[in-house]
């Protein structure tokens, strides 16, 4: 089709980004659904101490809300990469299209590769969760 280009010939023709840029918004409401996860952990956690349930249940909510801020790190990181390679393609306009999912894993496992616990602190909810369930256990 003229104007588009969907393979790695090496045209220098134009490149239309839309379809990767709407998965890309879905993907960002998606992390709506991470945080309500967040919030149902949070819940379901401090209605456990509340009523004084095993701490066994509580320890397997923290381990929710672990795998809840891991989830929307990887989420960020992933659309942080994509993002990364649409802009790198439109800003160089290379001669030849490099391969873009390739590129994406490149960025994406340099983005990975950074990780530390230390992210933890810096989610909110999950500060806020931690914070919060001191406090009731202290009650």
């Amino acid at each position: 089709m003229p104007g588009r280009s969907s393979s790695n010939s090496g045209s220098t023709g134009f490149i239309s980004f839309s379809g990767v840029e709407s998965a890309l918004s879905s993907l960002k409401n998606f992390q709506s659904c991470i945080d309500s996860g967040m919030d149902t952990v949070s819940s379901v956690a401090f209605d456990l101490v509340e009523t004084q349930t095993e701490v066994s249940s509580e320890y397997s909510m923290d381990k929710a809300m672990v795998e809840f801020v891991i989830m929307n790190r990887e989420l960020n990181h992933y659309v942080t990469a994509v993002q990364s390679a649409i802009n790198h393609v439109k800003e160089e306009r290379p001669e030849k299209i490099p391969d873009l999912k390739l590129l994406v894993e490149q960025k994406f496992l340099a983005l990975q590769s950074k990780n530390s616990d230390a992210d933890f602190q810096k989610n909110e909810k999950f500060v806020q969760f931690k914070q919060q369930l001191k406090e009731l256990q202290k009650q």
